[in-house]
Order: C-alpha cells, then sequence, then structure tokens
C-alpha cells in the first residue's frame, strides 16, 4: 500500500472513530495511537507511522465496540 493510501485509510477511520463516539454517546480508549503523535494531517510522517497509527486506531474501534456488544442491554418498552 502506497503511502497515500495509508494517509487516506487512516483519515477514514478517524472520521469512522469520530462517527462511533458521536453515535455511542462515549470515548475510545486509544492510549497508544495518542502515544504514536500521528494524526491523518501529519503527512510528513513516514508510511511507517501511518501504518502503526492505523493498526492501532483500528485495535482501539475493534475494542470499543466489541466491549459495547458485551454490555447487557436494557430492553424497553416501544
Amino acid at each position: 500500500m502506497k503511502k497515500q493510501e495509508l494517509i487516506h485509510l487512516h483519515s477514514l477511520l478517524a472520521q469512522v472513530q469520530h462517527h462511533y463516539e458521536h453515535e455511542a454517546d462515549t470515548t475510545v480508549e486509544h492510549d497508544l495511537y495518542a502515544d504514536l503523535g500521528v494524526k491523518p494531517t501529519s503527512i510528513h510522517k513516514s508510511k511507517t507511522d501511518h501504518k502503526e497509527a492505523v493498526f492501532a486506531l483500528a485495535s482501539g474501534l475493534t475494542d470499543a465496540m466489541a466491549e459495547e456488544t458485551d454490555e447487557p442491554q436494557a430492553l424497553t418498552a416501544d
């Protein structure tokens, strides 16, 4: 995958995170991602840096979504 494609994927994952946090009214814990200091707009960072960021962000998102599905859902009367 080319660097430009990784940056695009990184941007898309950041948008997914923002949308998920808004819809689920939660915050995705992603300390590893934050520690990397690589944002989708950090075009000066290396391809490897963006690759690590993509994996860290994807991992944080999937962990948050897995926790949400593991929680018991309250039954509501319609």
